[in-house]
């Protein structure tokens, strides 16, 4: 497989009312968060454009949450509870995907990287538009 080849994997909430698709890069970086959002949720980001994502199911199902500046749009399944994938401020072109929301069989290679969420004007300057 080459570098640029893309890999399609899925995954969703808990009780599957929600599931979706992404096509995503063989070898995937993680964000770890320290944010209070992230850091008692033990969500791990992947980043996806938002052209290489596809909600499968569950659209009706989704609850949404604002906090601090409104920016990103946190979605959770309002059957169960879990945060799949949601719109983050800092990427507002892509959906941020959590890495344990997928599937068991998406035979990923994953690079986990922190990010000082608490810190979020520094840390987000730190990142890259491809990222």
């Amino acid at each position: 497989m080459r570098a640029d080849e893309q890999v399609t994997v899925t995954g969703g909430c808990h009780c599957g009312a929600v599931r979706f698709e992404a096509d995503v890069a063989p070898q995937v970086r993680l964000l770890a968060c320290n944010c209070s959002m992230c850091a008692k949720t033990g969500f791990l980001h992947l980043i996806v454009p938002h052209r290489d994502f596809r909600l499968l199911q569950g659209q009706g199902e989704l609850s949404s949450y604002r906090f601090g500046t409104g920016a990103a749009e946190h979605l959770f399944c309002r059957i169960c509870g879990v945060r799949s994938f949601y719109q983050p401020r800092s990427h507002p072109q892509a959906w941020s995907v959590d890495f344990r929301c997928l599937d068991d069989d998406h035979g990923l290679s994953a690079d986990v990287e922190a990010f000082d969420g608490r810190n979020w004007e520094a840390a987000r300057a730190s990142l890259t538009d491809d990222e």
